[in-house]
């Protein structure tokens, strides 16, 4: 930092470098003044001289680009002016009170030399008032060596608080640029957690209903000409289920709670589950719902009628079940869904490979379209602080429990 380029500078130290050259042009004029009034004329017209010397030097130093740009000329120019003061302190004693804006630029532009050189500098003003006063005395002596104390402690007690705010600044920038990458991390997570919602949704909505579509179609298809009544009324379900399935894609669009739950209750919805599965798998599903029934949270019913979706369309399509019963249990503090077939099952030596939230294959079967709904029922019971369970036994079925907490109001 140059206190001869104001670009350097901050606006307050800007206008401290407007003072330093004030108070240089306001001593070199009472030198001048001073002189004139109370010297003889040929010592008189030195000391001009001399203080115009000075003038122009130091006026050289605050207007050529080189000795603000660089530390060296910088260095030379002090170099040049303390010679011209020194020159100015033999002719005259009132030079002496130069040597306090001369302890600004030493410590500025003298670097390690700074402290050296103001030291030398305060001897030279005592030494020079000395001389001019045939011997030391105390104003003499105190005004130079006070000055310097002054202007040192100033200069250091400045340059500690430049540091520090240049560390705080750093400081500042460092948290700043870390706010800036937690939100663009949050904002990453936040998208993968979007795609992994609709991925969810889509799964146990849109795929889950065109399975089931396909399904009715492949049994129309097989049966048209043996039985087409049958066969009719196995399209026009297909049908029931395609408008379902585009209530859910616009539901998708505009983000709505499910068109069951919108409609009726909780108990309403698995009660049409129940109804529409059997209809169009022939395979009864029917409801148990136990305890008082209190208002549960949209969260709370979308994700038991999402896992609800998502173990029944497992059991029919993965585990060959003839029955399917759902048990809906309203307790005190949690509420608990319970889905059970009589389906083939898996092999309990497989229980420790059920897939987590990040979608791992599931080892009990070779499916991963069951091993993402298996994994999605995880993330929703999770998402909500509750717990899913499944027990399952070769041939002897599948028992799926989710567990979601209450509060002690639901709204």
């Amino acid at each position: 930092m140059n206190p001869l380029d104001p670009t350097s500078l901050s606006p307050a130290l800007r206008t401290l470098r407007g003072f330093l050259h004030a108070l240089v042009g306001v001593l070199l004029l009472v030198v001048v003044v001073r002189a004139v009034r109370l010297t003889g004329s040929s010592s008189s017209l030195d000391i001009v001289w001399a203080a115009a010397a000075t003038a122009g030097i130091y006026a050289a130093g605050a207007l050529m680009p080189v000795v603000k740009r660089s530390a060296h000329a910088a260095a030379v120019w002090l170099a040049v002016l303390l010679a011209a003061w020194l020159w100015l302190v033999i002719l005259t004693p009132d030079a002496v009170w130069l040597a306090f804006p001369l302890f600004f630029l030493e410590l500025h532009l003298a670097g390690r030399w700074g402290l050296p050189a103001v030291v030398v500098t305060s001897l030279v003003a005592v030494g020079g008032s000395a001389w001019h006063a045939d011997g030391p005395q105390i104003g003499g002596v105190l005004g130079p060596v006070i000055g310097a104390a002054v202007v040192v402690a100033t200069v250091r007690g400045y340059e500690a608080l430049h540091r520090e705010s240049e560390q705080r600044r750093l400081l500042i920038a460092e948290l700043t640029a870390t706010r800036n990458d937690l939100a663009h991390a949050e904002r990453a997570a936040g998208v993968l957690a979007e795609r992994e919602r609709l991925a969810r949704e889509i799964h146990d909505t849109l795929a889950q209903g065109l399975s089931s579509i396909q399904l009715l179609l492949r049994a129309a298809e097989r049966t048209i000409h043996s039985d087409p009544d049958t066969a009719r009324q196995q399209v026009v379900t297909a049908r029931e289920a395609a408008v379902a399935n585009l209530a859910e894609a616009r539901r998708f669009v505009h983000d709505w709670t499910p068109p069951d739950l919108e409609s009726g209750s909780l108990r309403h919805a698995l009660e049409q589950l129940c109804q529409r599965t059997t209809a169009s798998s022939g395979i009864p599903v029917d409801l148990t719902v136990s305890g008082t029934v209190v208002p549960l949270p949209t969260g709370h019913e979308v994700a038991l009628l999402r896992v609800a979706q998502q173990a029944v369309a497992n059991a029919i399509q993965h585990a060959d079940a003839h029955q399917i019963h759902l048990t809906l249990s309203y307790m005190d503090t949690e509420i608990v869904l319970d889905a059970v077939d009589d389906g083939r099952g898996f092999d309990s030596a497989y229980r420790g490979a059920m897939p987590t939230p990040n979608g791992t294959r599931d080892a009990s079967d070779g499916h991963s379209a069951r091993s993402f709904g298996l994994a999605a029922m995880r993330a929703r019971a999770a998402a909500l602080h509750g717990t899913l369970a499944i027990e399952s036994a070769a041939g002897h079925g599948t028992a799926v429990a989710v567990t979601l907490p209450l509060s002690g109001e639901q709204s």
